[in-house]
């Protein structure tokens, strides 16, 4: 179970954006981190898996666990040597690289399954097999998402986190993605979805949060969050 208790976070020069966040990402659970953007969910996600100190923020209070291990103050490279892998928004593959080079370089903290993994992707990905020696530049917005997250799979994570994974996506792909999500996660890898589209979020998770000004202010299984609106969330009780 990943659990983040009492977390604040700050950004140098600001005050804090994240006040006092209990979450819960049961194991092999799908939980979902709804709400509006600049609501936190960027910086929670960063909070897990170290990237803060990367743009200027910090954890000034609070814990996070891996089943009972502090991540708390790790590097990135211990924390996805720990099991968190992370799906950045906005994808952030290298252009330059080729879509195998790619996915390889998501192994970079975990060899000793390659092939596995690597299999596992284009299993899960057939299209990316099929052009798995063209750059990341040449491909199509539909194959980018998919690439991203088969980078973050070469790790073998024990849980996942994604950062607005439907960005950029029509209907049909997003449908298609959330398919993808369901099976990887049947497949015993627990997820934590940072989304604005309920469209995606709500029909694939367990478990739901609703942050809105850096505050957690919906806690609430995913099927009794049907008819949220997320820019009312702030106004939720």
């Amino acid at each position: 179970m990943l659990a983040v208790h009492d977390l604040e976070v700050g950004y140098d020069g600001c005050g804090p954006v994240l006040h006092g966040i209990e979450l819960q990402v049961a194991k092999g659970r799908i939980t979902v981190l709804l709400g509006p953007d600049g609501a936190g969910k960027t910086t929670l996600l960063r909070a897990v898996s170290g990237l803060l100190g990367l743009h200027d923020g910090a954890i000034t209070r609070g814990t996070i666990e891996l089943n009972g291990s502090p991540l708390t103050g790790l590097a990135p490279g211990g924390i996805i040597r720990h099991g968190v892998g992370q799906v950045l928004e906005g994808r952030r593959i290298c252009a330059e690289l080729t879509v195998e080079e790619n996915l390889r370089l998501g192994a970079h903290t975990n060899h000793s399954h390659l092939k596995e993994n690597l299999d596992r992707v284009y299993e899960l990905f057939p299209r990316l097999h099929g052009v798995r020696k063209r750059t990341a530049d040449r491909l199509p917005v539909r194959d980018r998402e998919p690439l991203a997250i088969g980078r973050a799979l070469m790790s073998d994570p024990a849980v996942l986190l994604l950062d607005e994974p439907s960005l950029g996506l029509d209907p049909d792909q997003v449908g298609e993605l959330a398919q993808t999500l369901i099976e990887i996660n049947d497949q015993g890898t627990t997820m934590l979805l940072a989304e604005r589209n309920t469209a995606l979020a709500l029909p694939v998770a367990n478990h739901g949060y609703v942050l809105a000004d850096g505050k957690i202010v919906v806690d609430r299984p995913a099927a009794e969050l049907g008819d949220l609106r997320i820019d009312e969330a702030g106004r939720r009780e």
